[in-house]
């Protein structure tokens, strides 16, 4: 089984947060969340927003972007609106790590620069109004260009109608 990893990097929001453990729970995606956080892990926000979806994560804590460095190694994908390629022009191999950043501010610019050919954008329309996609919906939006590049590994392809059949 191909293995996805998302990384948050210091979340400020917990509804995001619990947005983003629902996807990584709905699609196998392991979550790493690298403090500090806005929120405690605790908070009834974050546990709304994942509903009863929290024992299918395996989900790791890390106290600094150097800390989850320095237990991490693979290749990382670096999301920001800086960046010059687009998601969809990366390949992105098992094992690969999505990195987010803050809600507020994104990942560190130092290290975006010093990973250029790893920074992936997500198109978006050109307005100063509009400068960026909600967290949870831009990690969606990588979760789901990864899995789709993989040819899905895994994942029920179809559905059932509850009541009536198809």
């Amino acid at each position: 089984m191909a293995e996805l990893n998302i990384v948050m990097v210091e979340p400020e929001i917990p509804q995001n947060t619990g947005n983003v453990a629902r996807t990584c729970a709905a699609t196998g995606a392991r979550l790493h969340l690298v403090g500090p956080m806005g929120f405690r892990i605790d908070d009834k926000k974050l546990k709304r927003a994942g509903l009863d979806y929290w024992h299918l994560l395996d989900i790791t804590f890390y106290d600094s972007l150097s800390d989850f460095f320095a237990r991490n190694t693979g290749n990382f994908f670096y999301f920001s609106t800086k960046a010059r390629q687009t998601h969809t022009q990366a390949q992105y191999p098992d094992g690969c790590y999505l990195v987010f950043g803050k809600e507020t501010a994104g990942l560190p610019e130092e290290l975006l620069r010093a990973n250029r050919e790893h920074c992936v954008r997500i198109p978006m329309r050109n307005h100063p109004d509009a400068r960026s996609l909600n967290l949870s919906n831009s990690v969606a939006v990588g979760v789901y260009e990864v899995l789709r590049q993989w040819d899905y590994p895994g994942m029920l392809r179809q559905g059932e109608l509850h009541r009536l059949s198809w």
